[in-house]
């Protein structure tokens, strides 16, 4: 019985969102808007599990003495900043933005400066022409490279076109392809879900 609850719960709600979508009644749309209030909560809370397993995870780590100068930091970091925020609220000159400024931003920036060389090593892993299909990958990659550089390239004006050409046609085939087996794998995962054969969510196999 303790399991049968939660099941009648998800089975409604899901019914309830999949068949809004199908009917313009203010009836619908306030039940729509509603649930969309209650969708706040729902992430307030897990905002809150994962800074409780944040806690959780570095004080184990912190006490088995794993990178303990790195995690106290982040640790004083993650408690020191909400204090900020209610203390002297988050105005321009507040110490709040203050740190979001010369601290988080450029530690932002640096991790995304990373991925940066972590892009450039796989796609020369990837685009060597070891074959047709990866030779018209590397051509196309190049293509696209080109056209956004600032190089003073000859018929800069044709290489652009072309570069268009292959966003708008080849690559954006490619990616409603991709873009419709996410919606049917999405699609299958919830119905799943609704309908209760997919139970993993409560915490057992069944």
């Amino acid at each position: 019985m303790n399991r049968q609850i939660p099941l009648i719960v998800c089975f409604s709600f899901g019914l309830v969102m999949f068949l809004q979508y199908f009917s313009n009644h203010t009836i619908s749309r306030s039940v729509n808007l509603a649930i969309l209030d209650y969708w706040q909560i729902i992430f307030a809370f897990t905002l809150i599990i994962g800074v409780v397993s944040f806690i959780k995870v570095n004080l184990t780590k912190i006490s088995r003495r794993i990178d303990r100068p790195y995690l106290i930091v982040g640790l004083l970091g993650m408690i020191s900043m909400p204090f900020m925020a209610l203390i002297w609220g988050i105005k321009a000159d507040s110490p709040f933005m203050w740190m979001f400024e010369n601290v988080q931003a450029p530690m932002a920036s640096t991790v995304f400066a990373l991925l940066a060389f972590f892009v450039a090593s796989a796609s020369f892993r990837g685009f060597r022409a070891r074959s047709l299909q990866a030779s018209i990958l590397l051509g196309a990659a190049l293509i696209i490279l080109l056209s956004r550089s600032n190089l003073p390239l000859p018929y800069t004006e044709h290489l652009s076109e072309l570069a268009d050409w292959i966003r708008n046609y080849p690559s954006m085939t490619a990616r409603r392809a991709i873009l419709i087996g996410i919606g049917l794998g999405s699609l299958t995962t919830s119905l799943r879900v609704i309908l209760g054969i997919e139970r993993t969510w409560l915490g057992g196999e069944r």
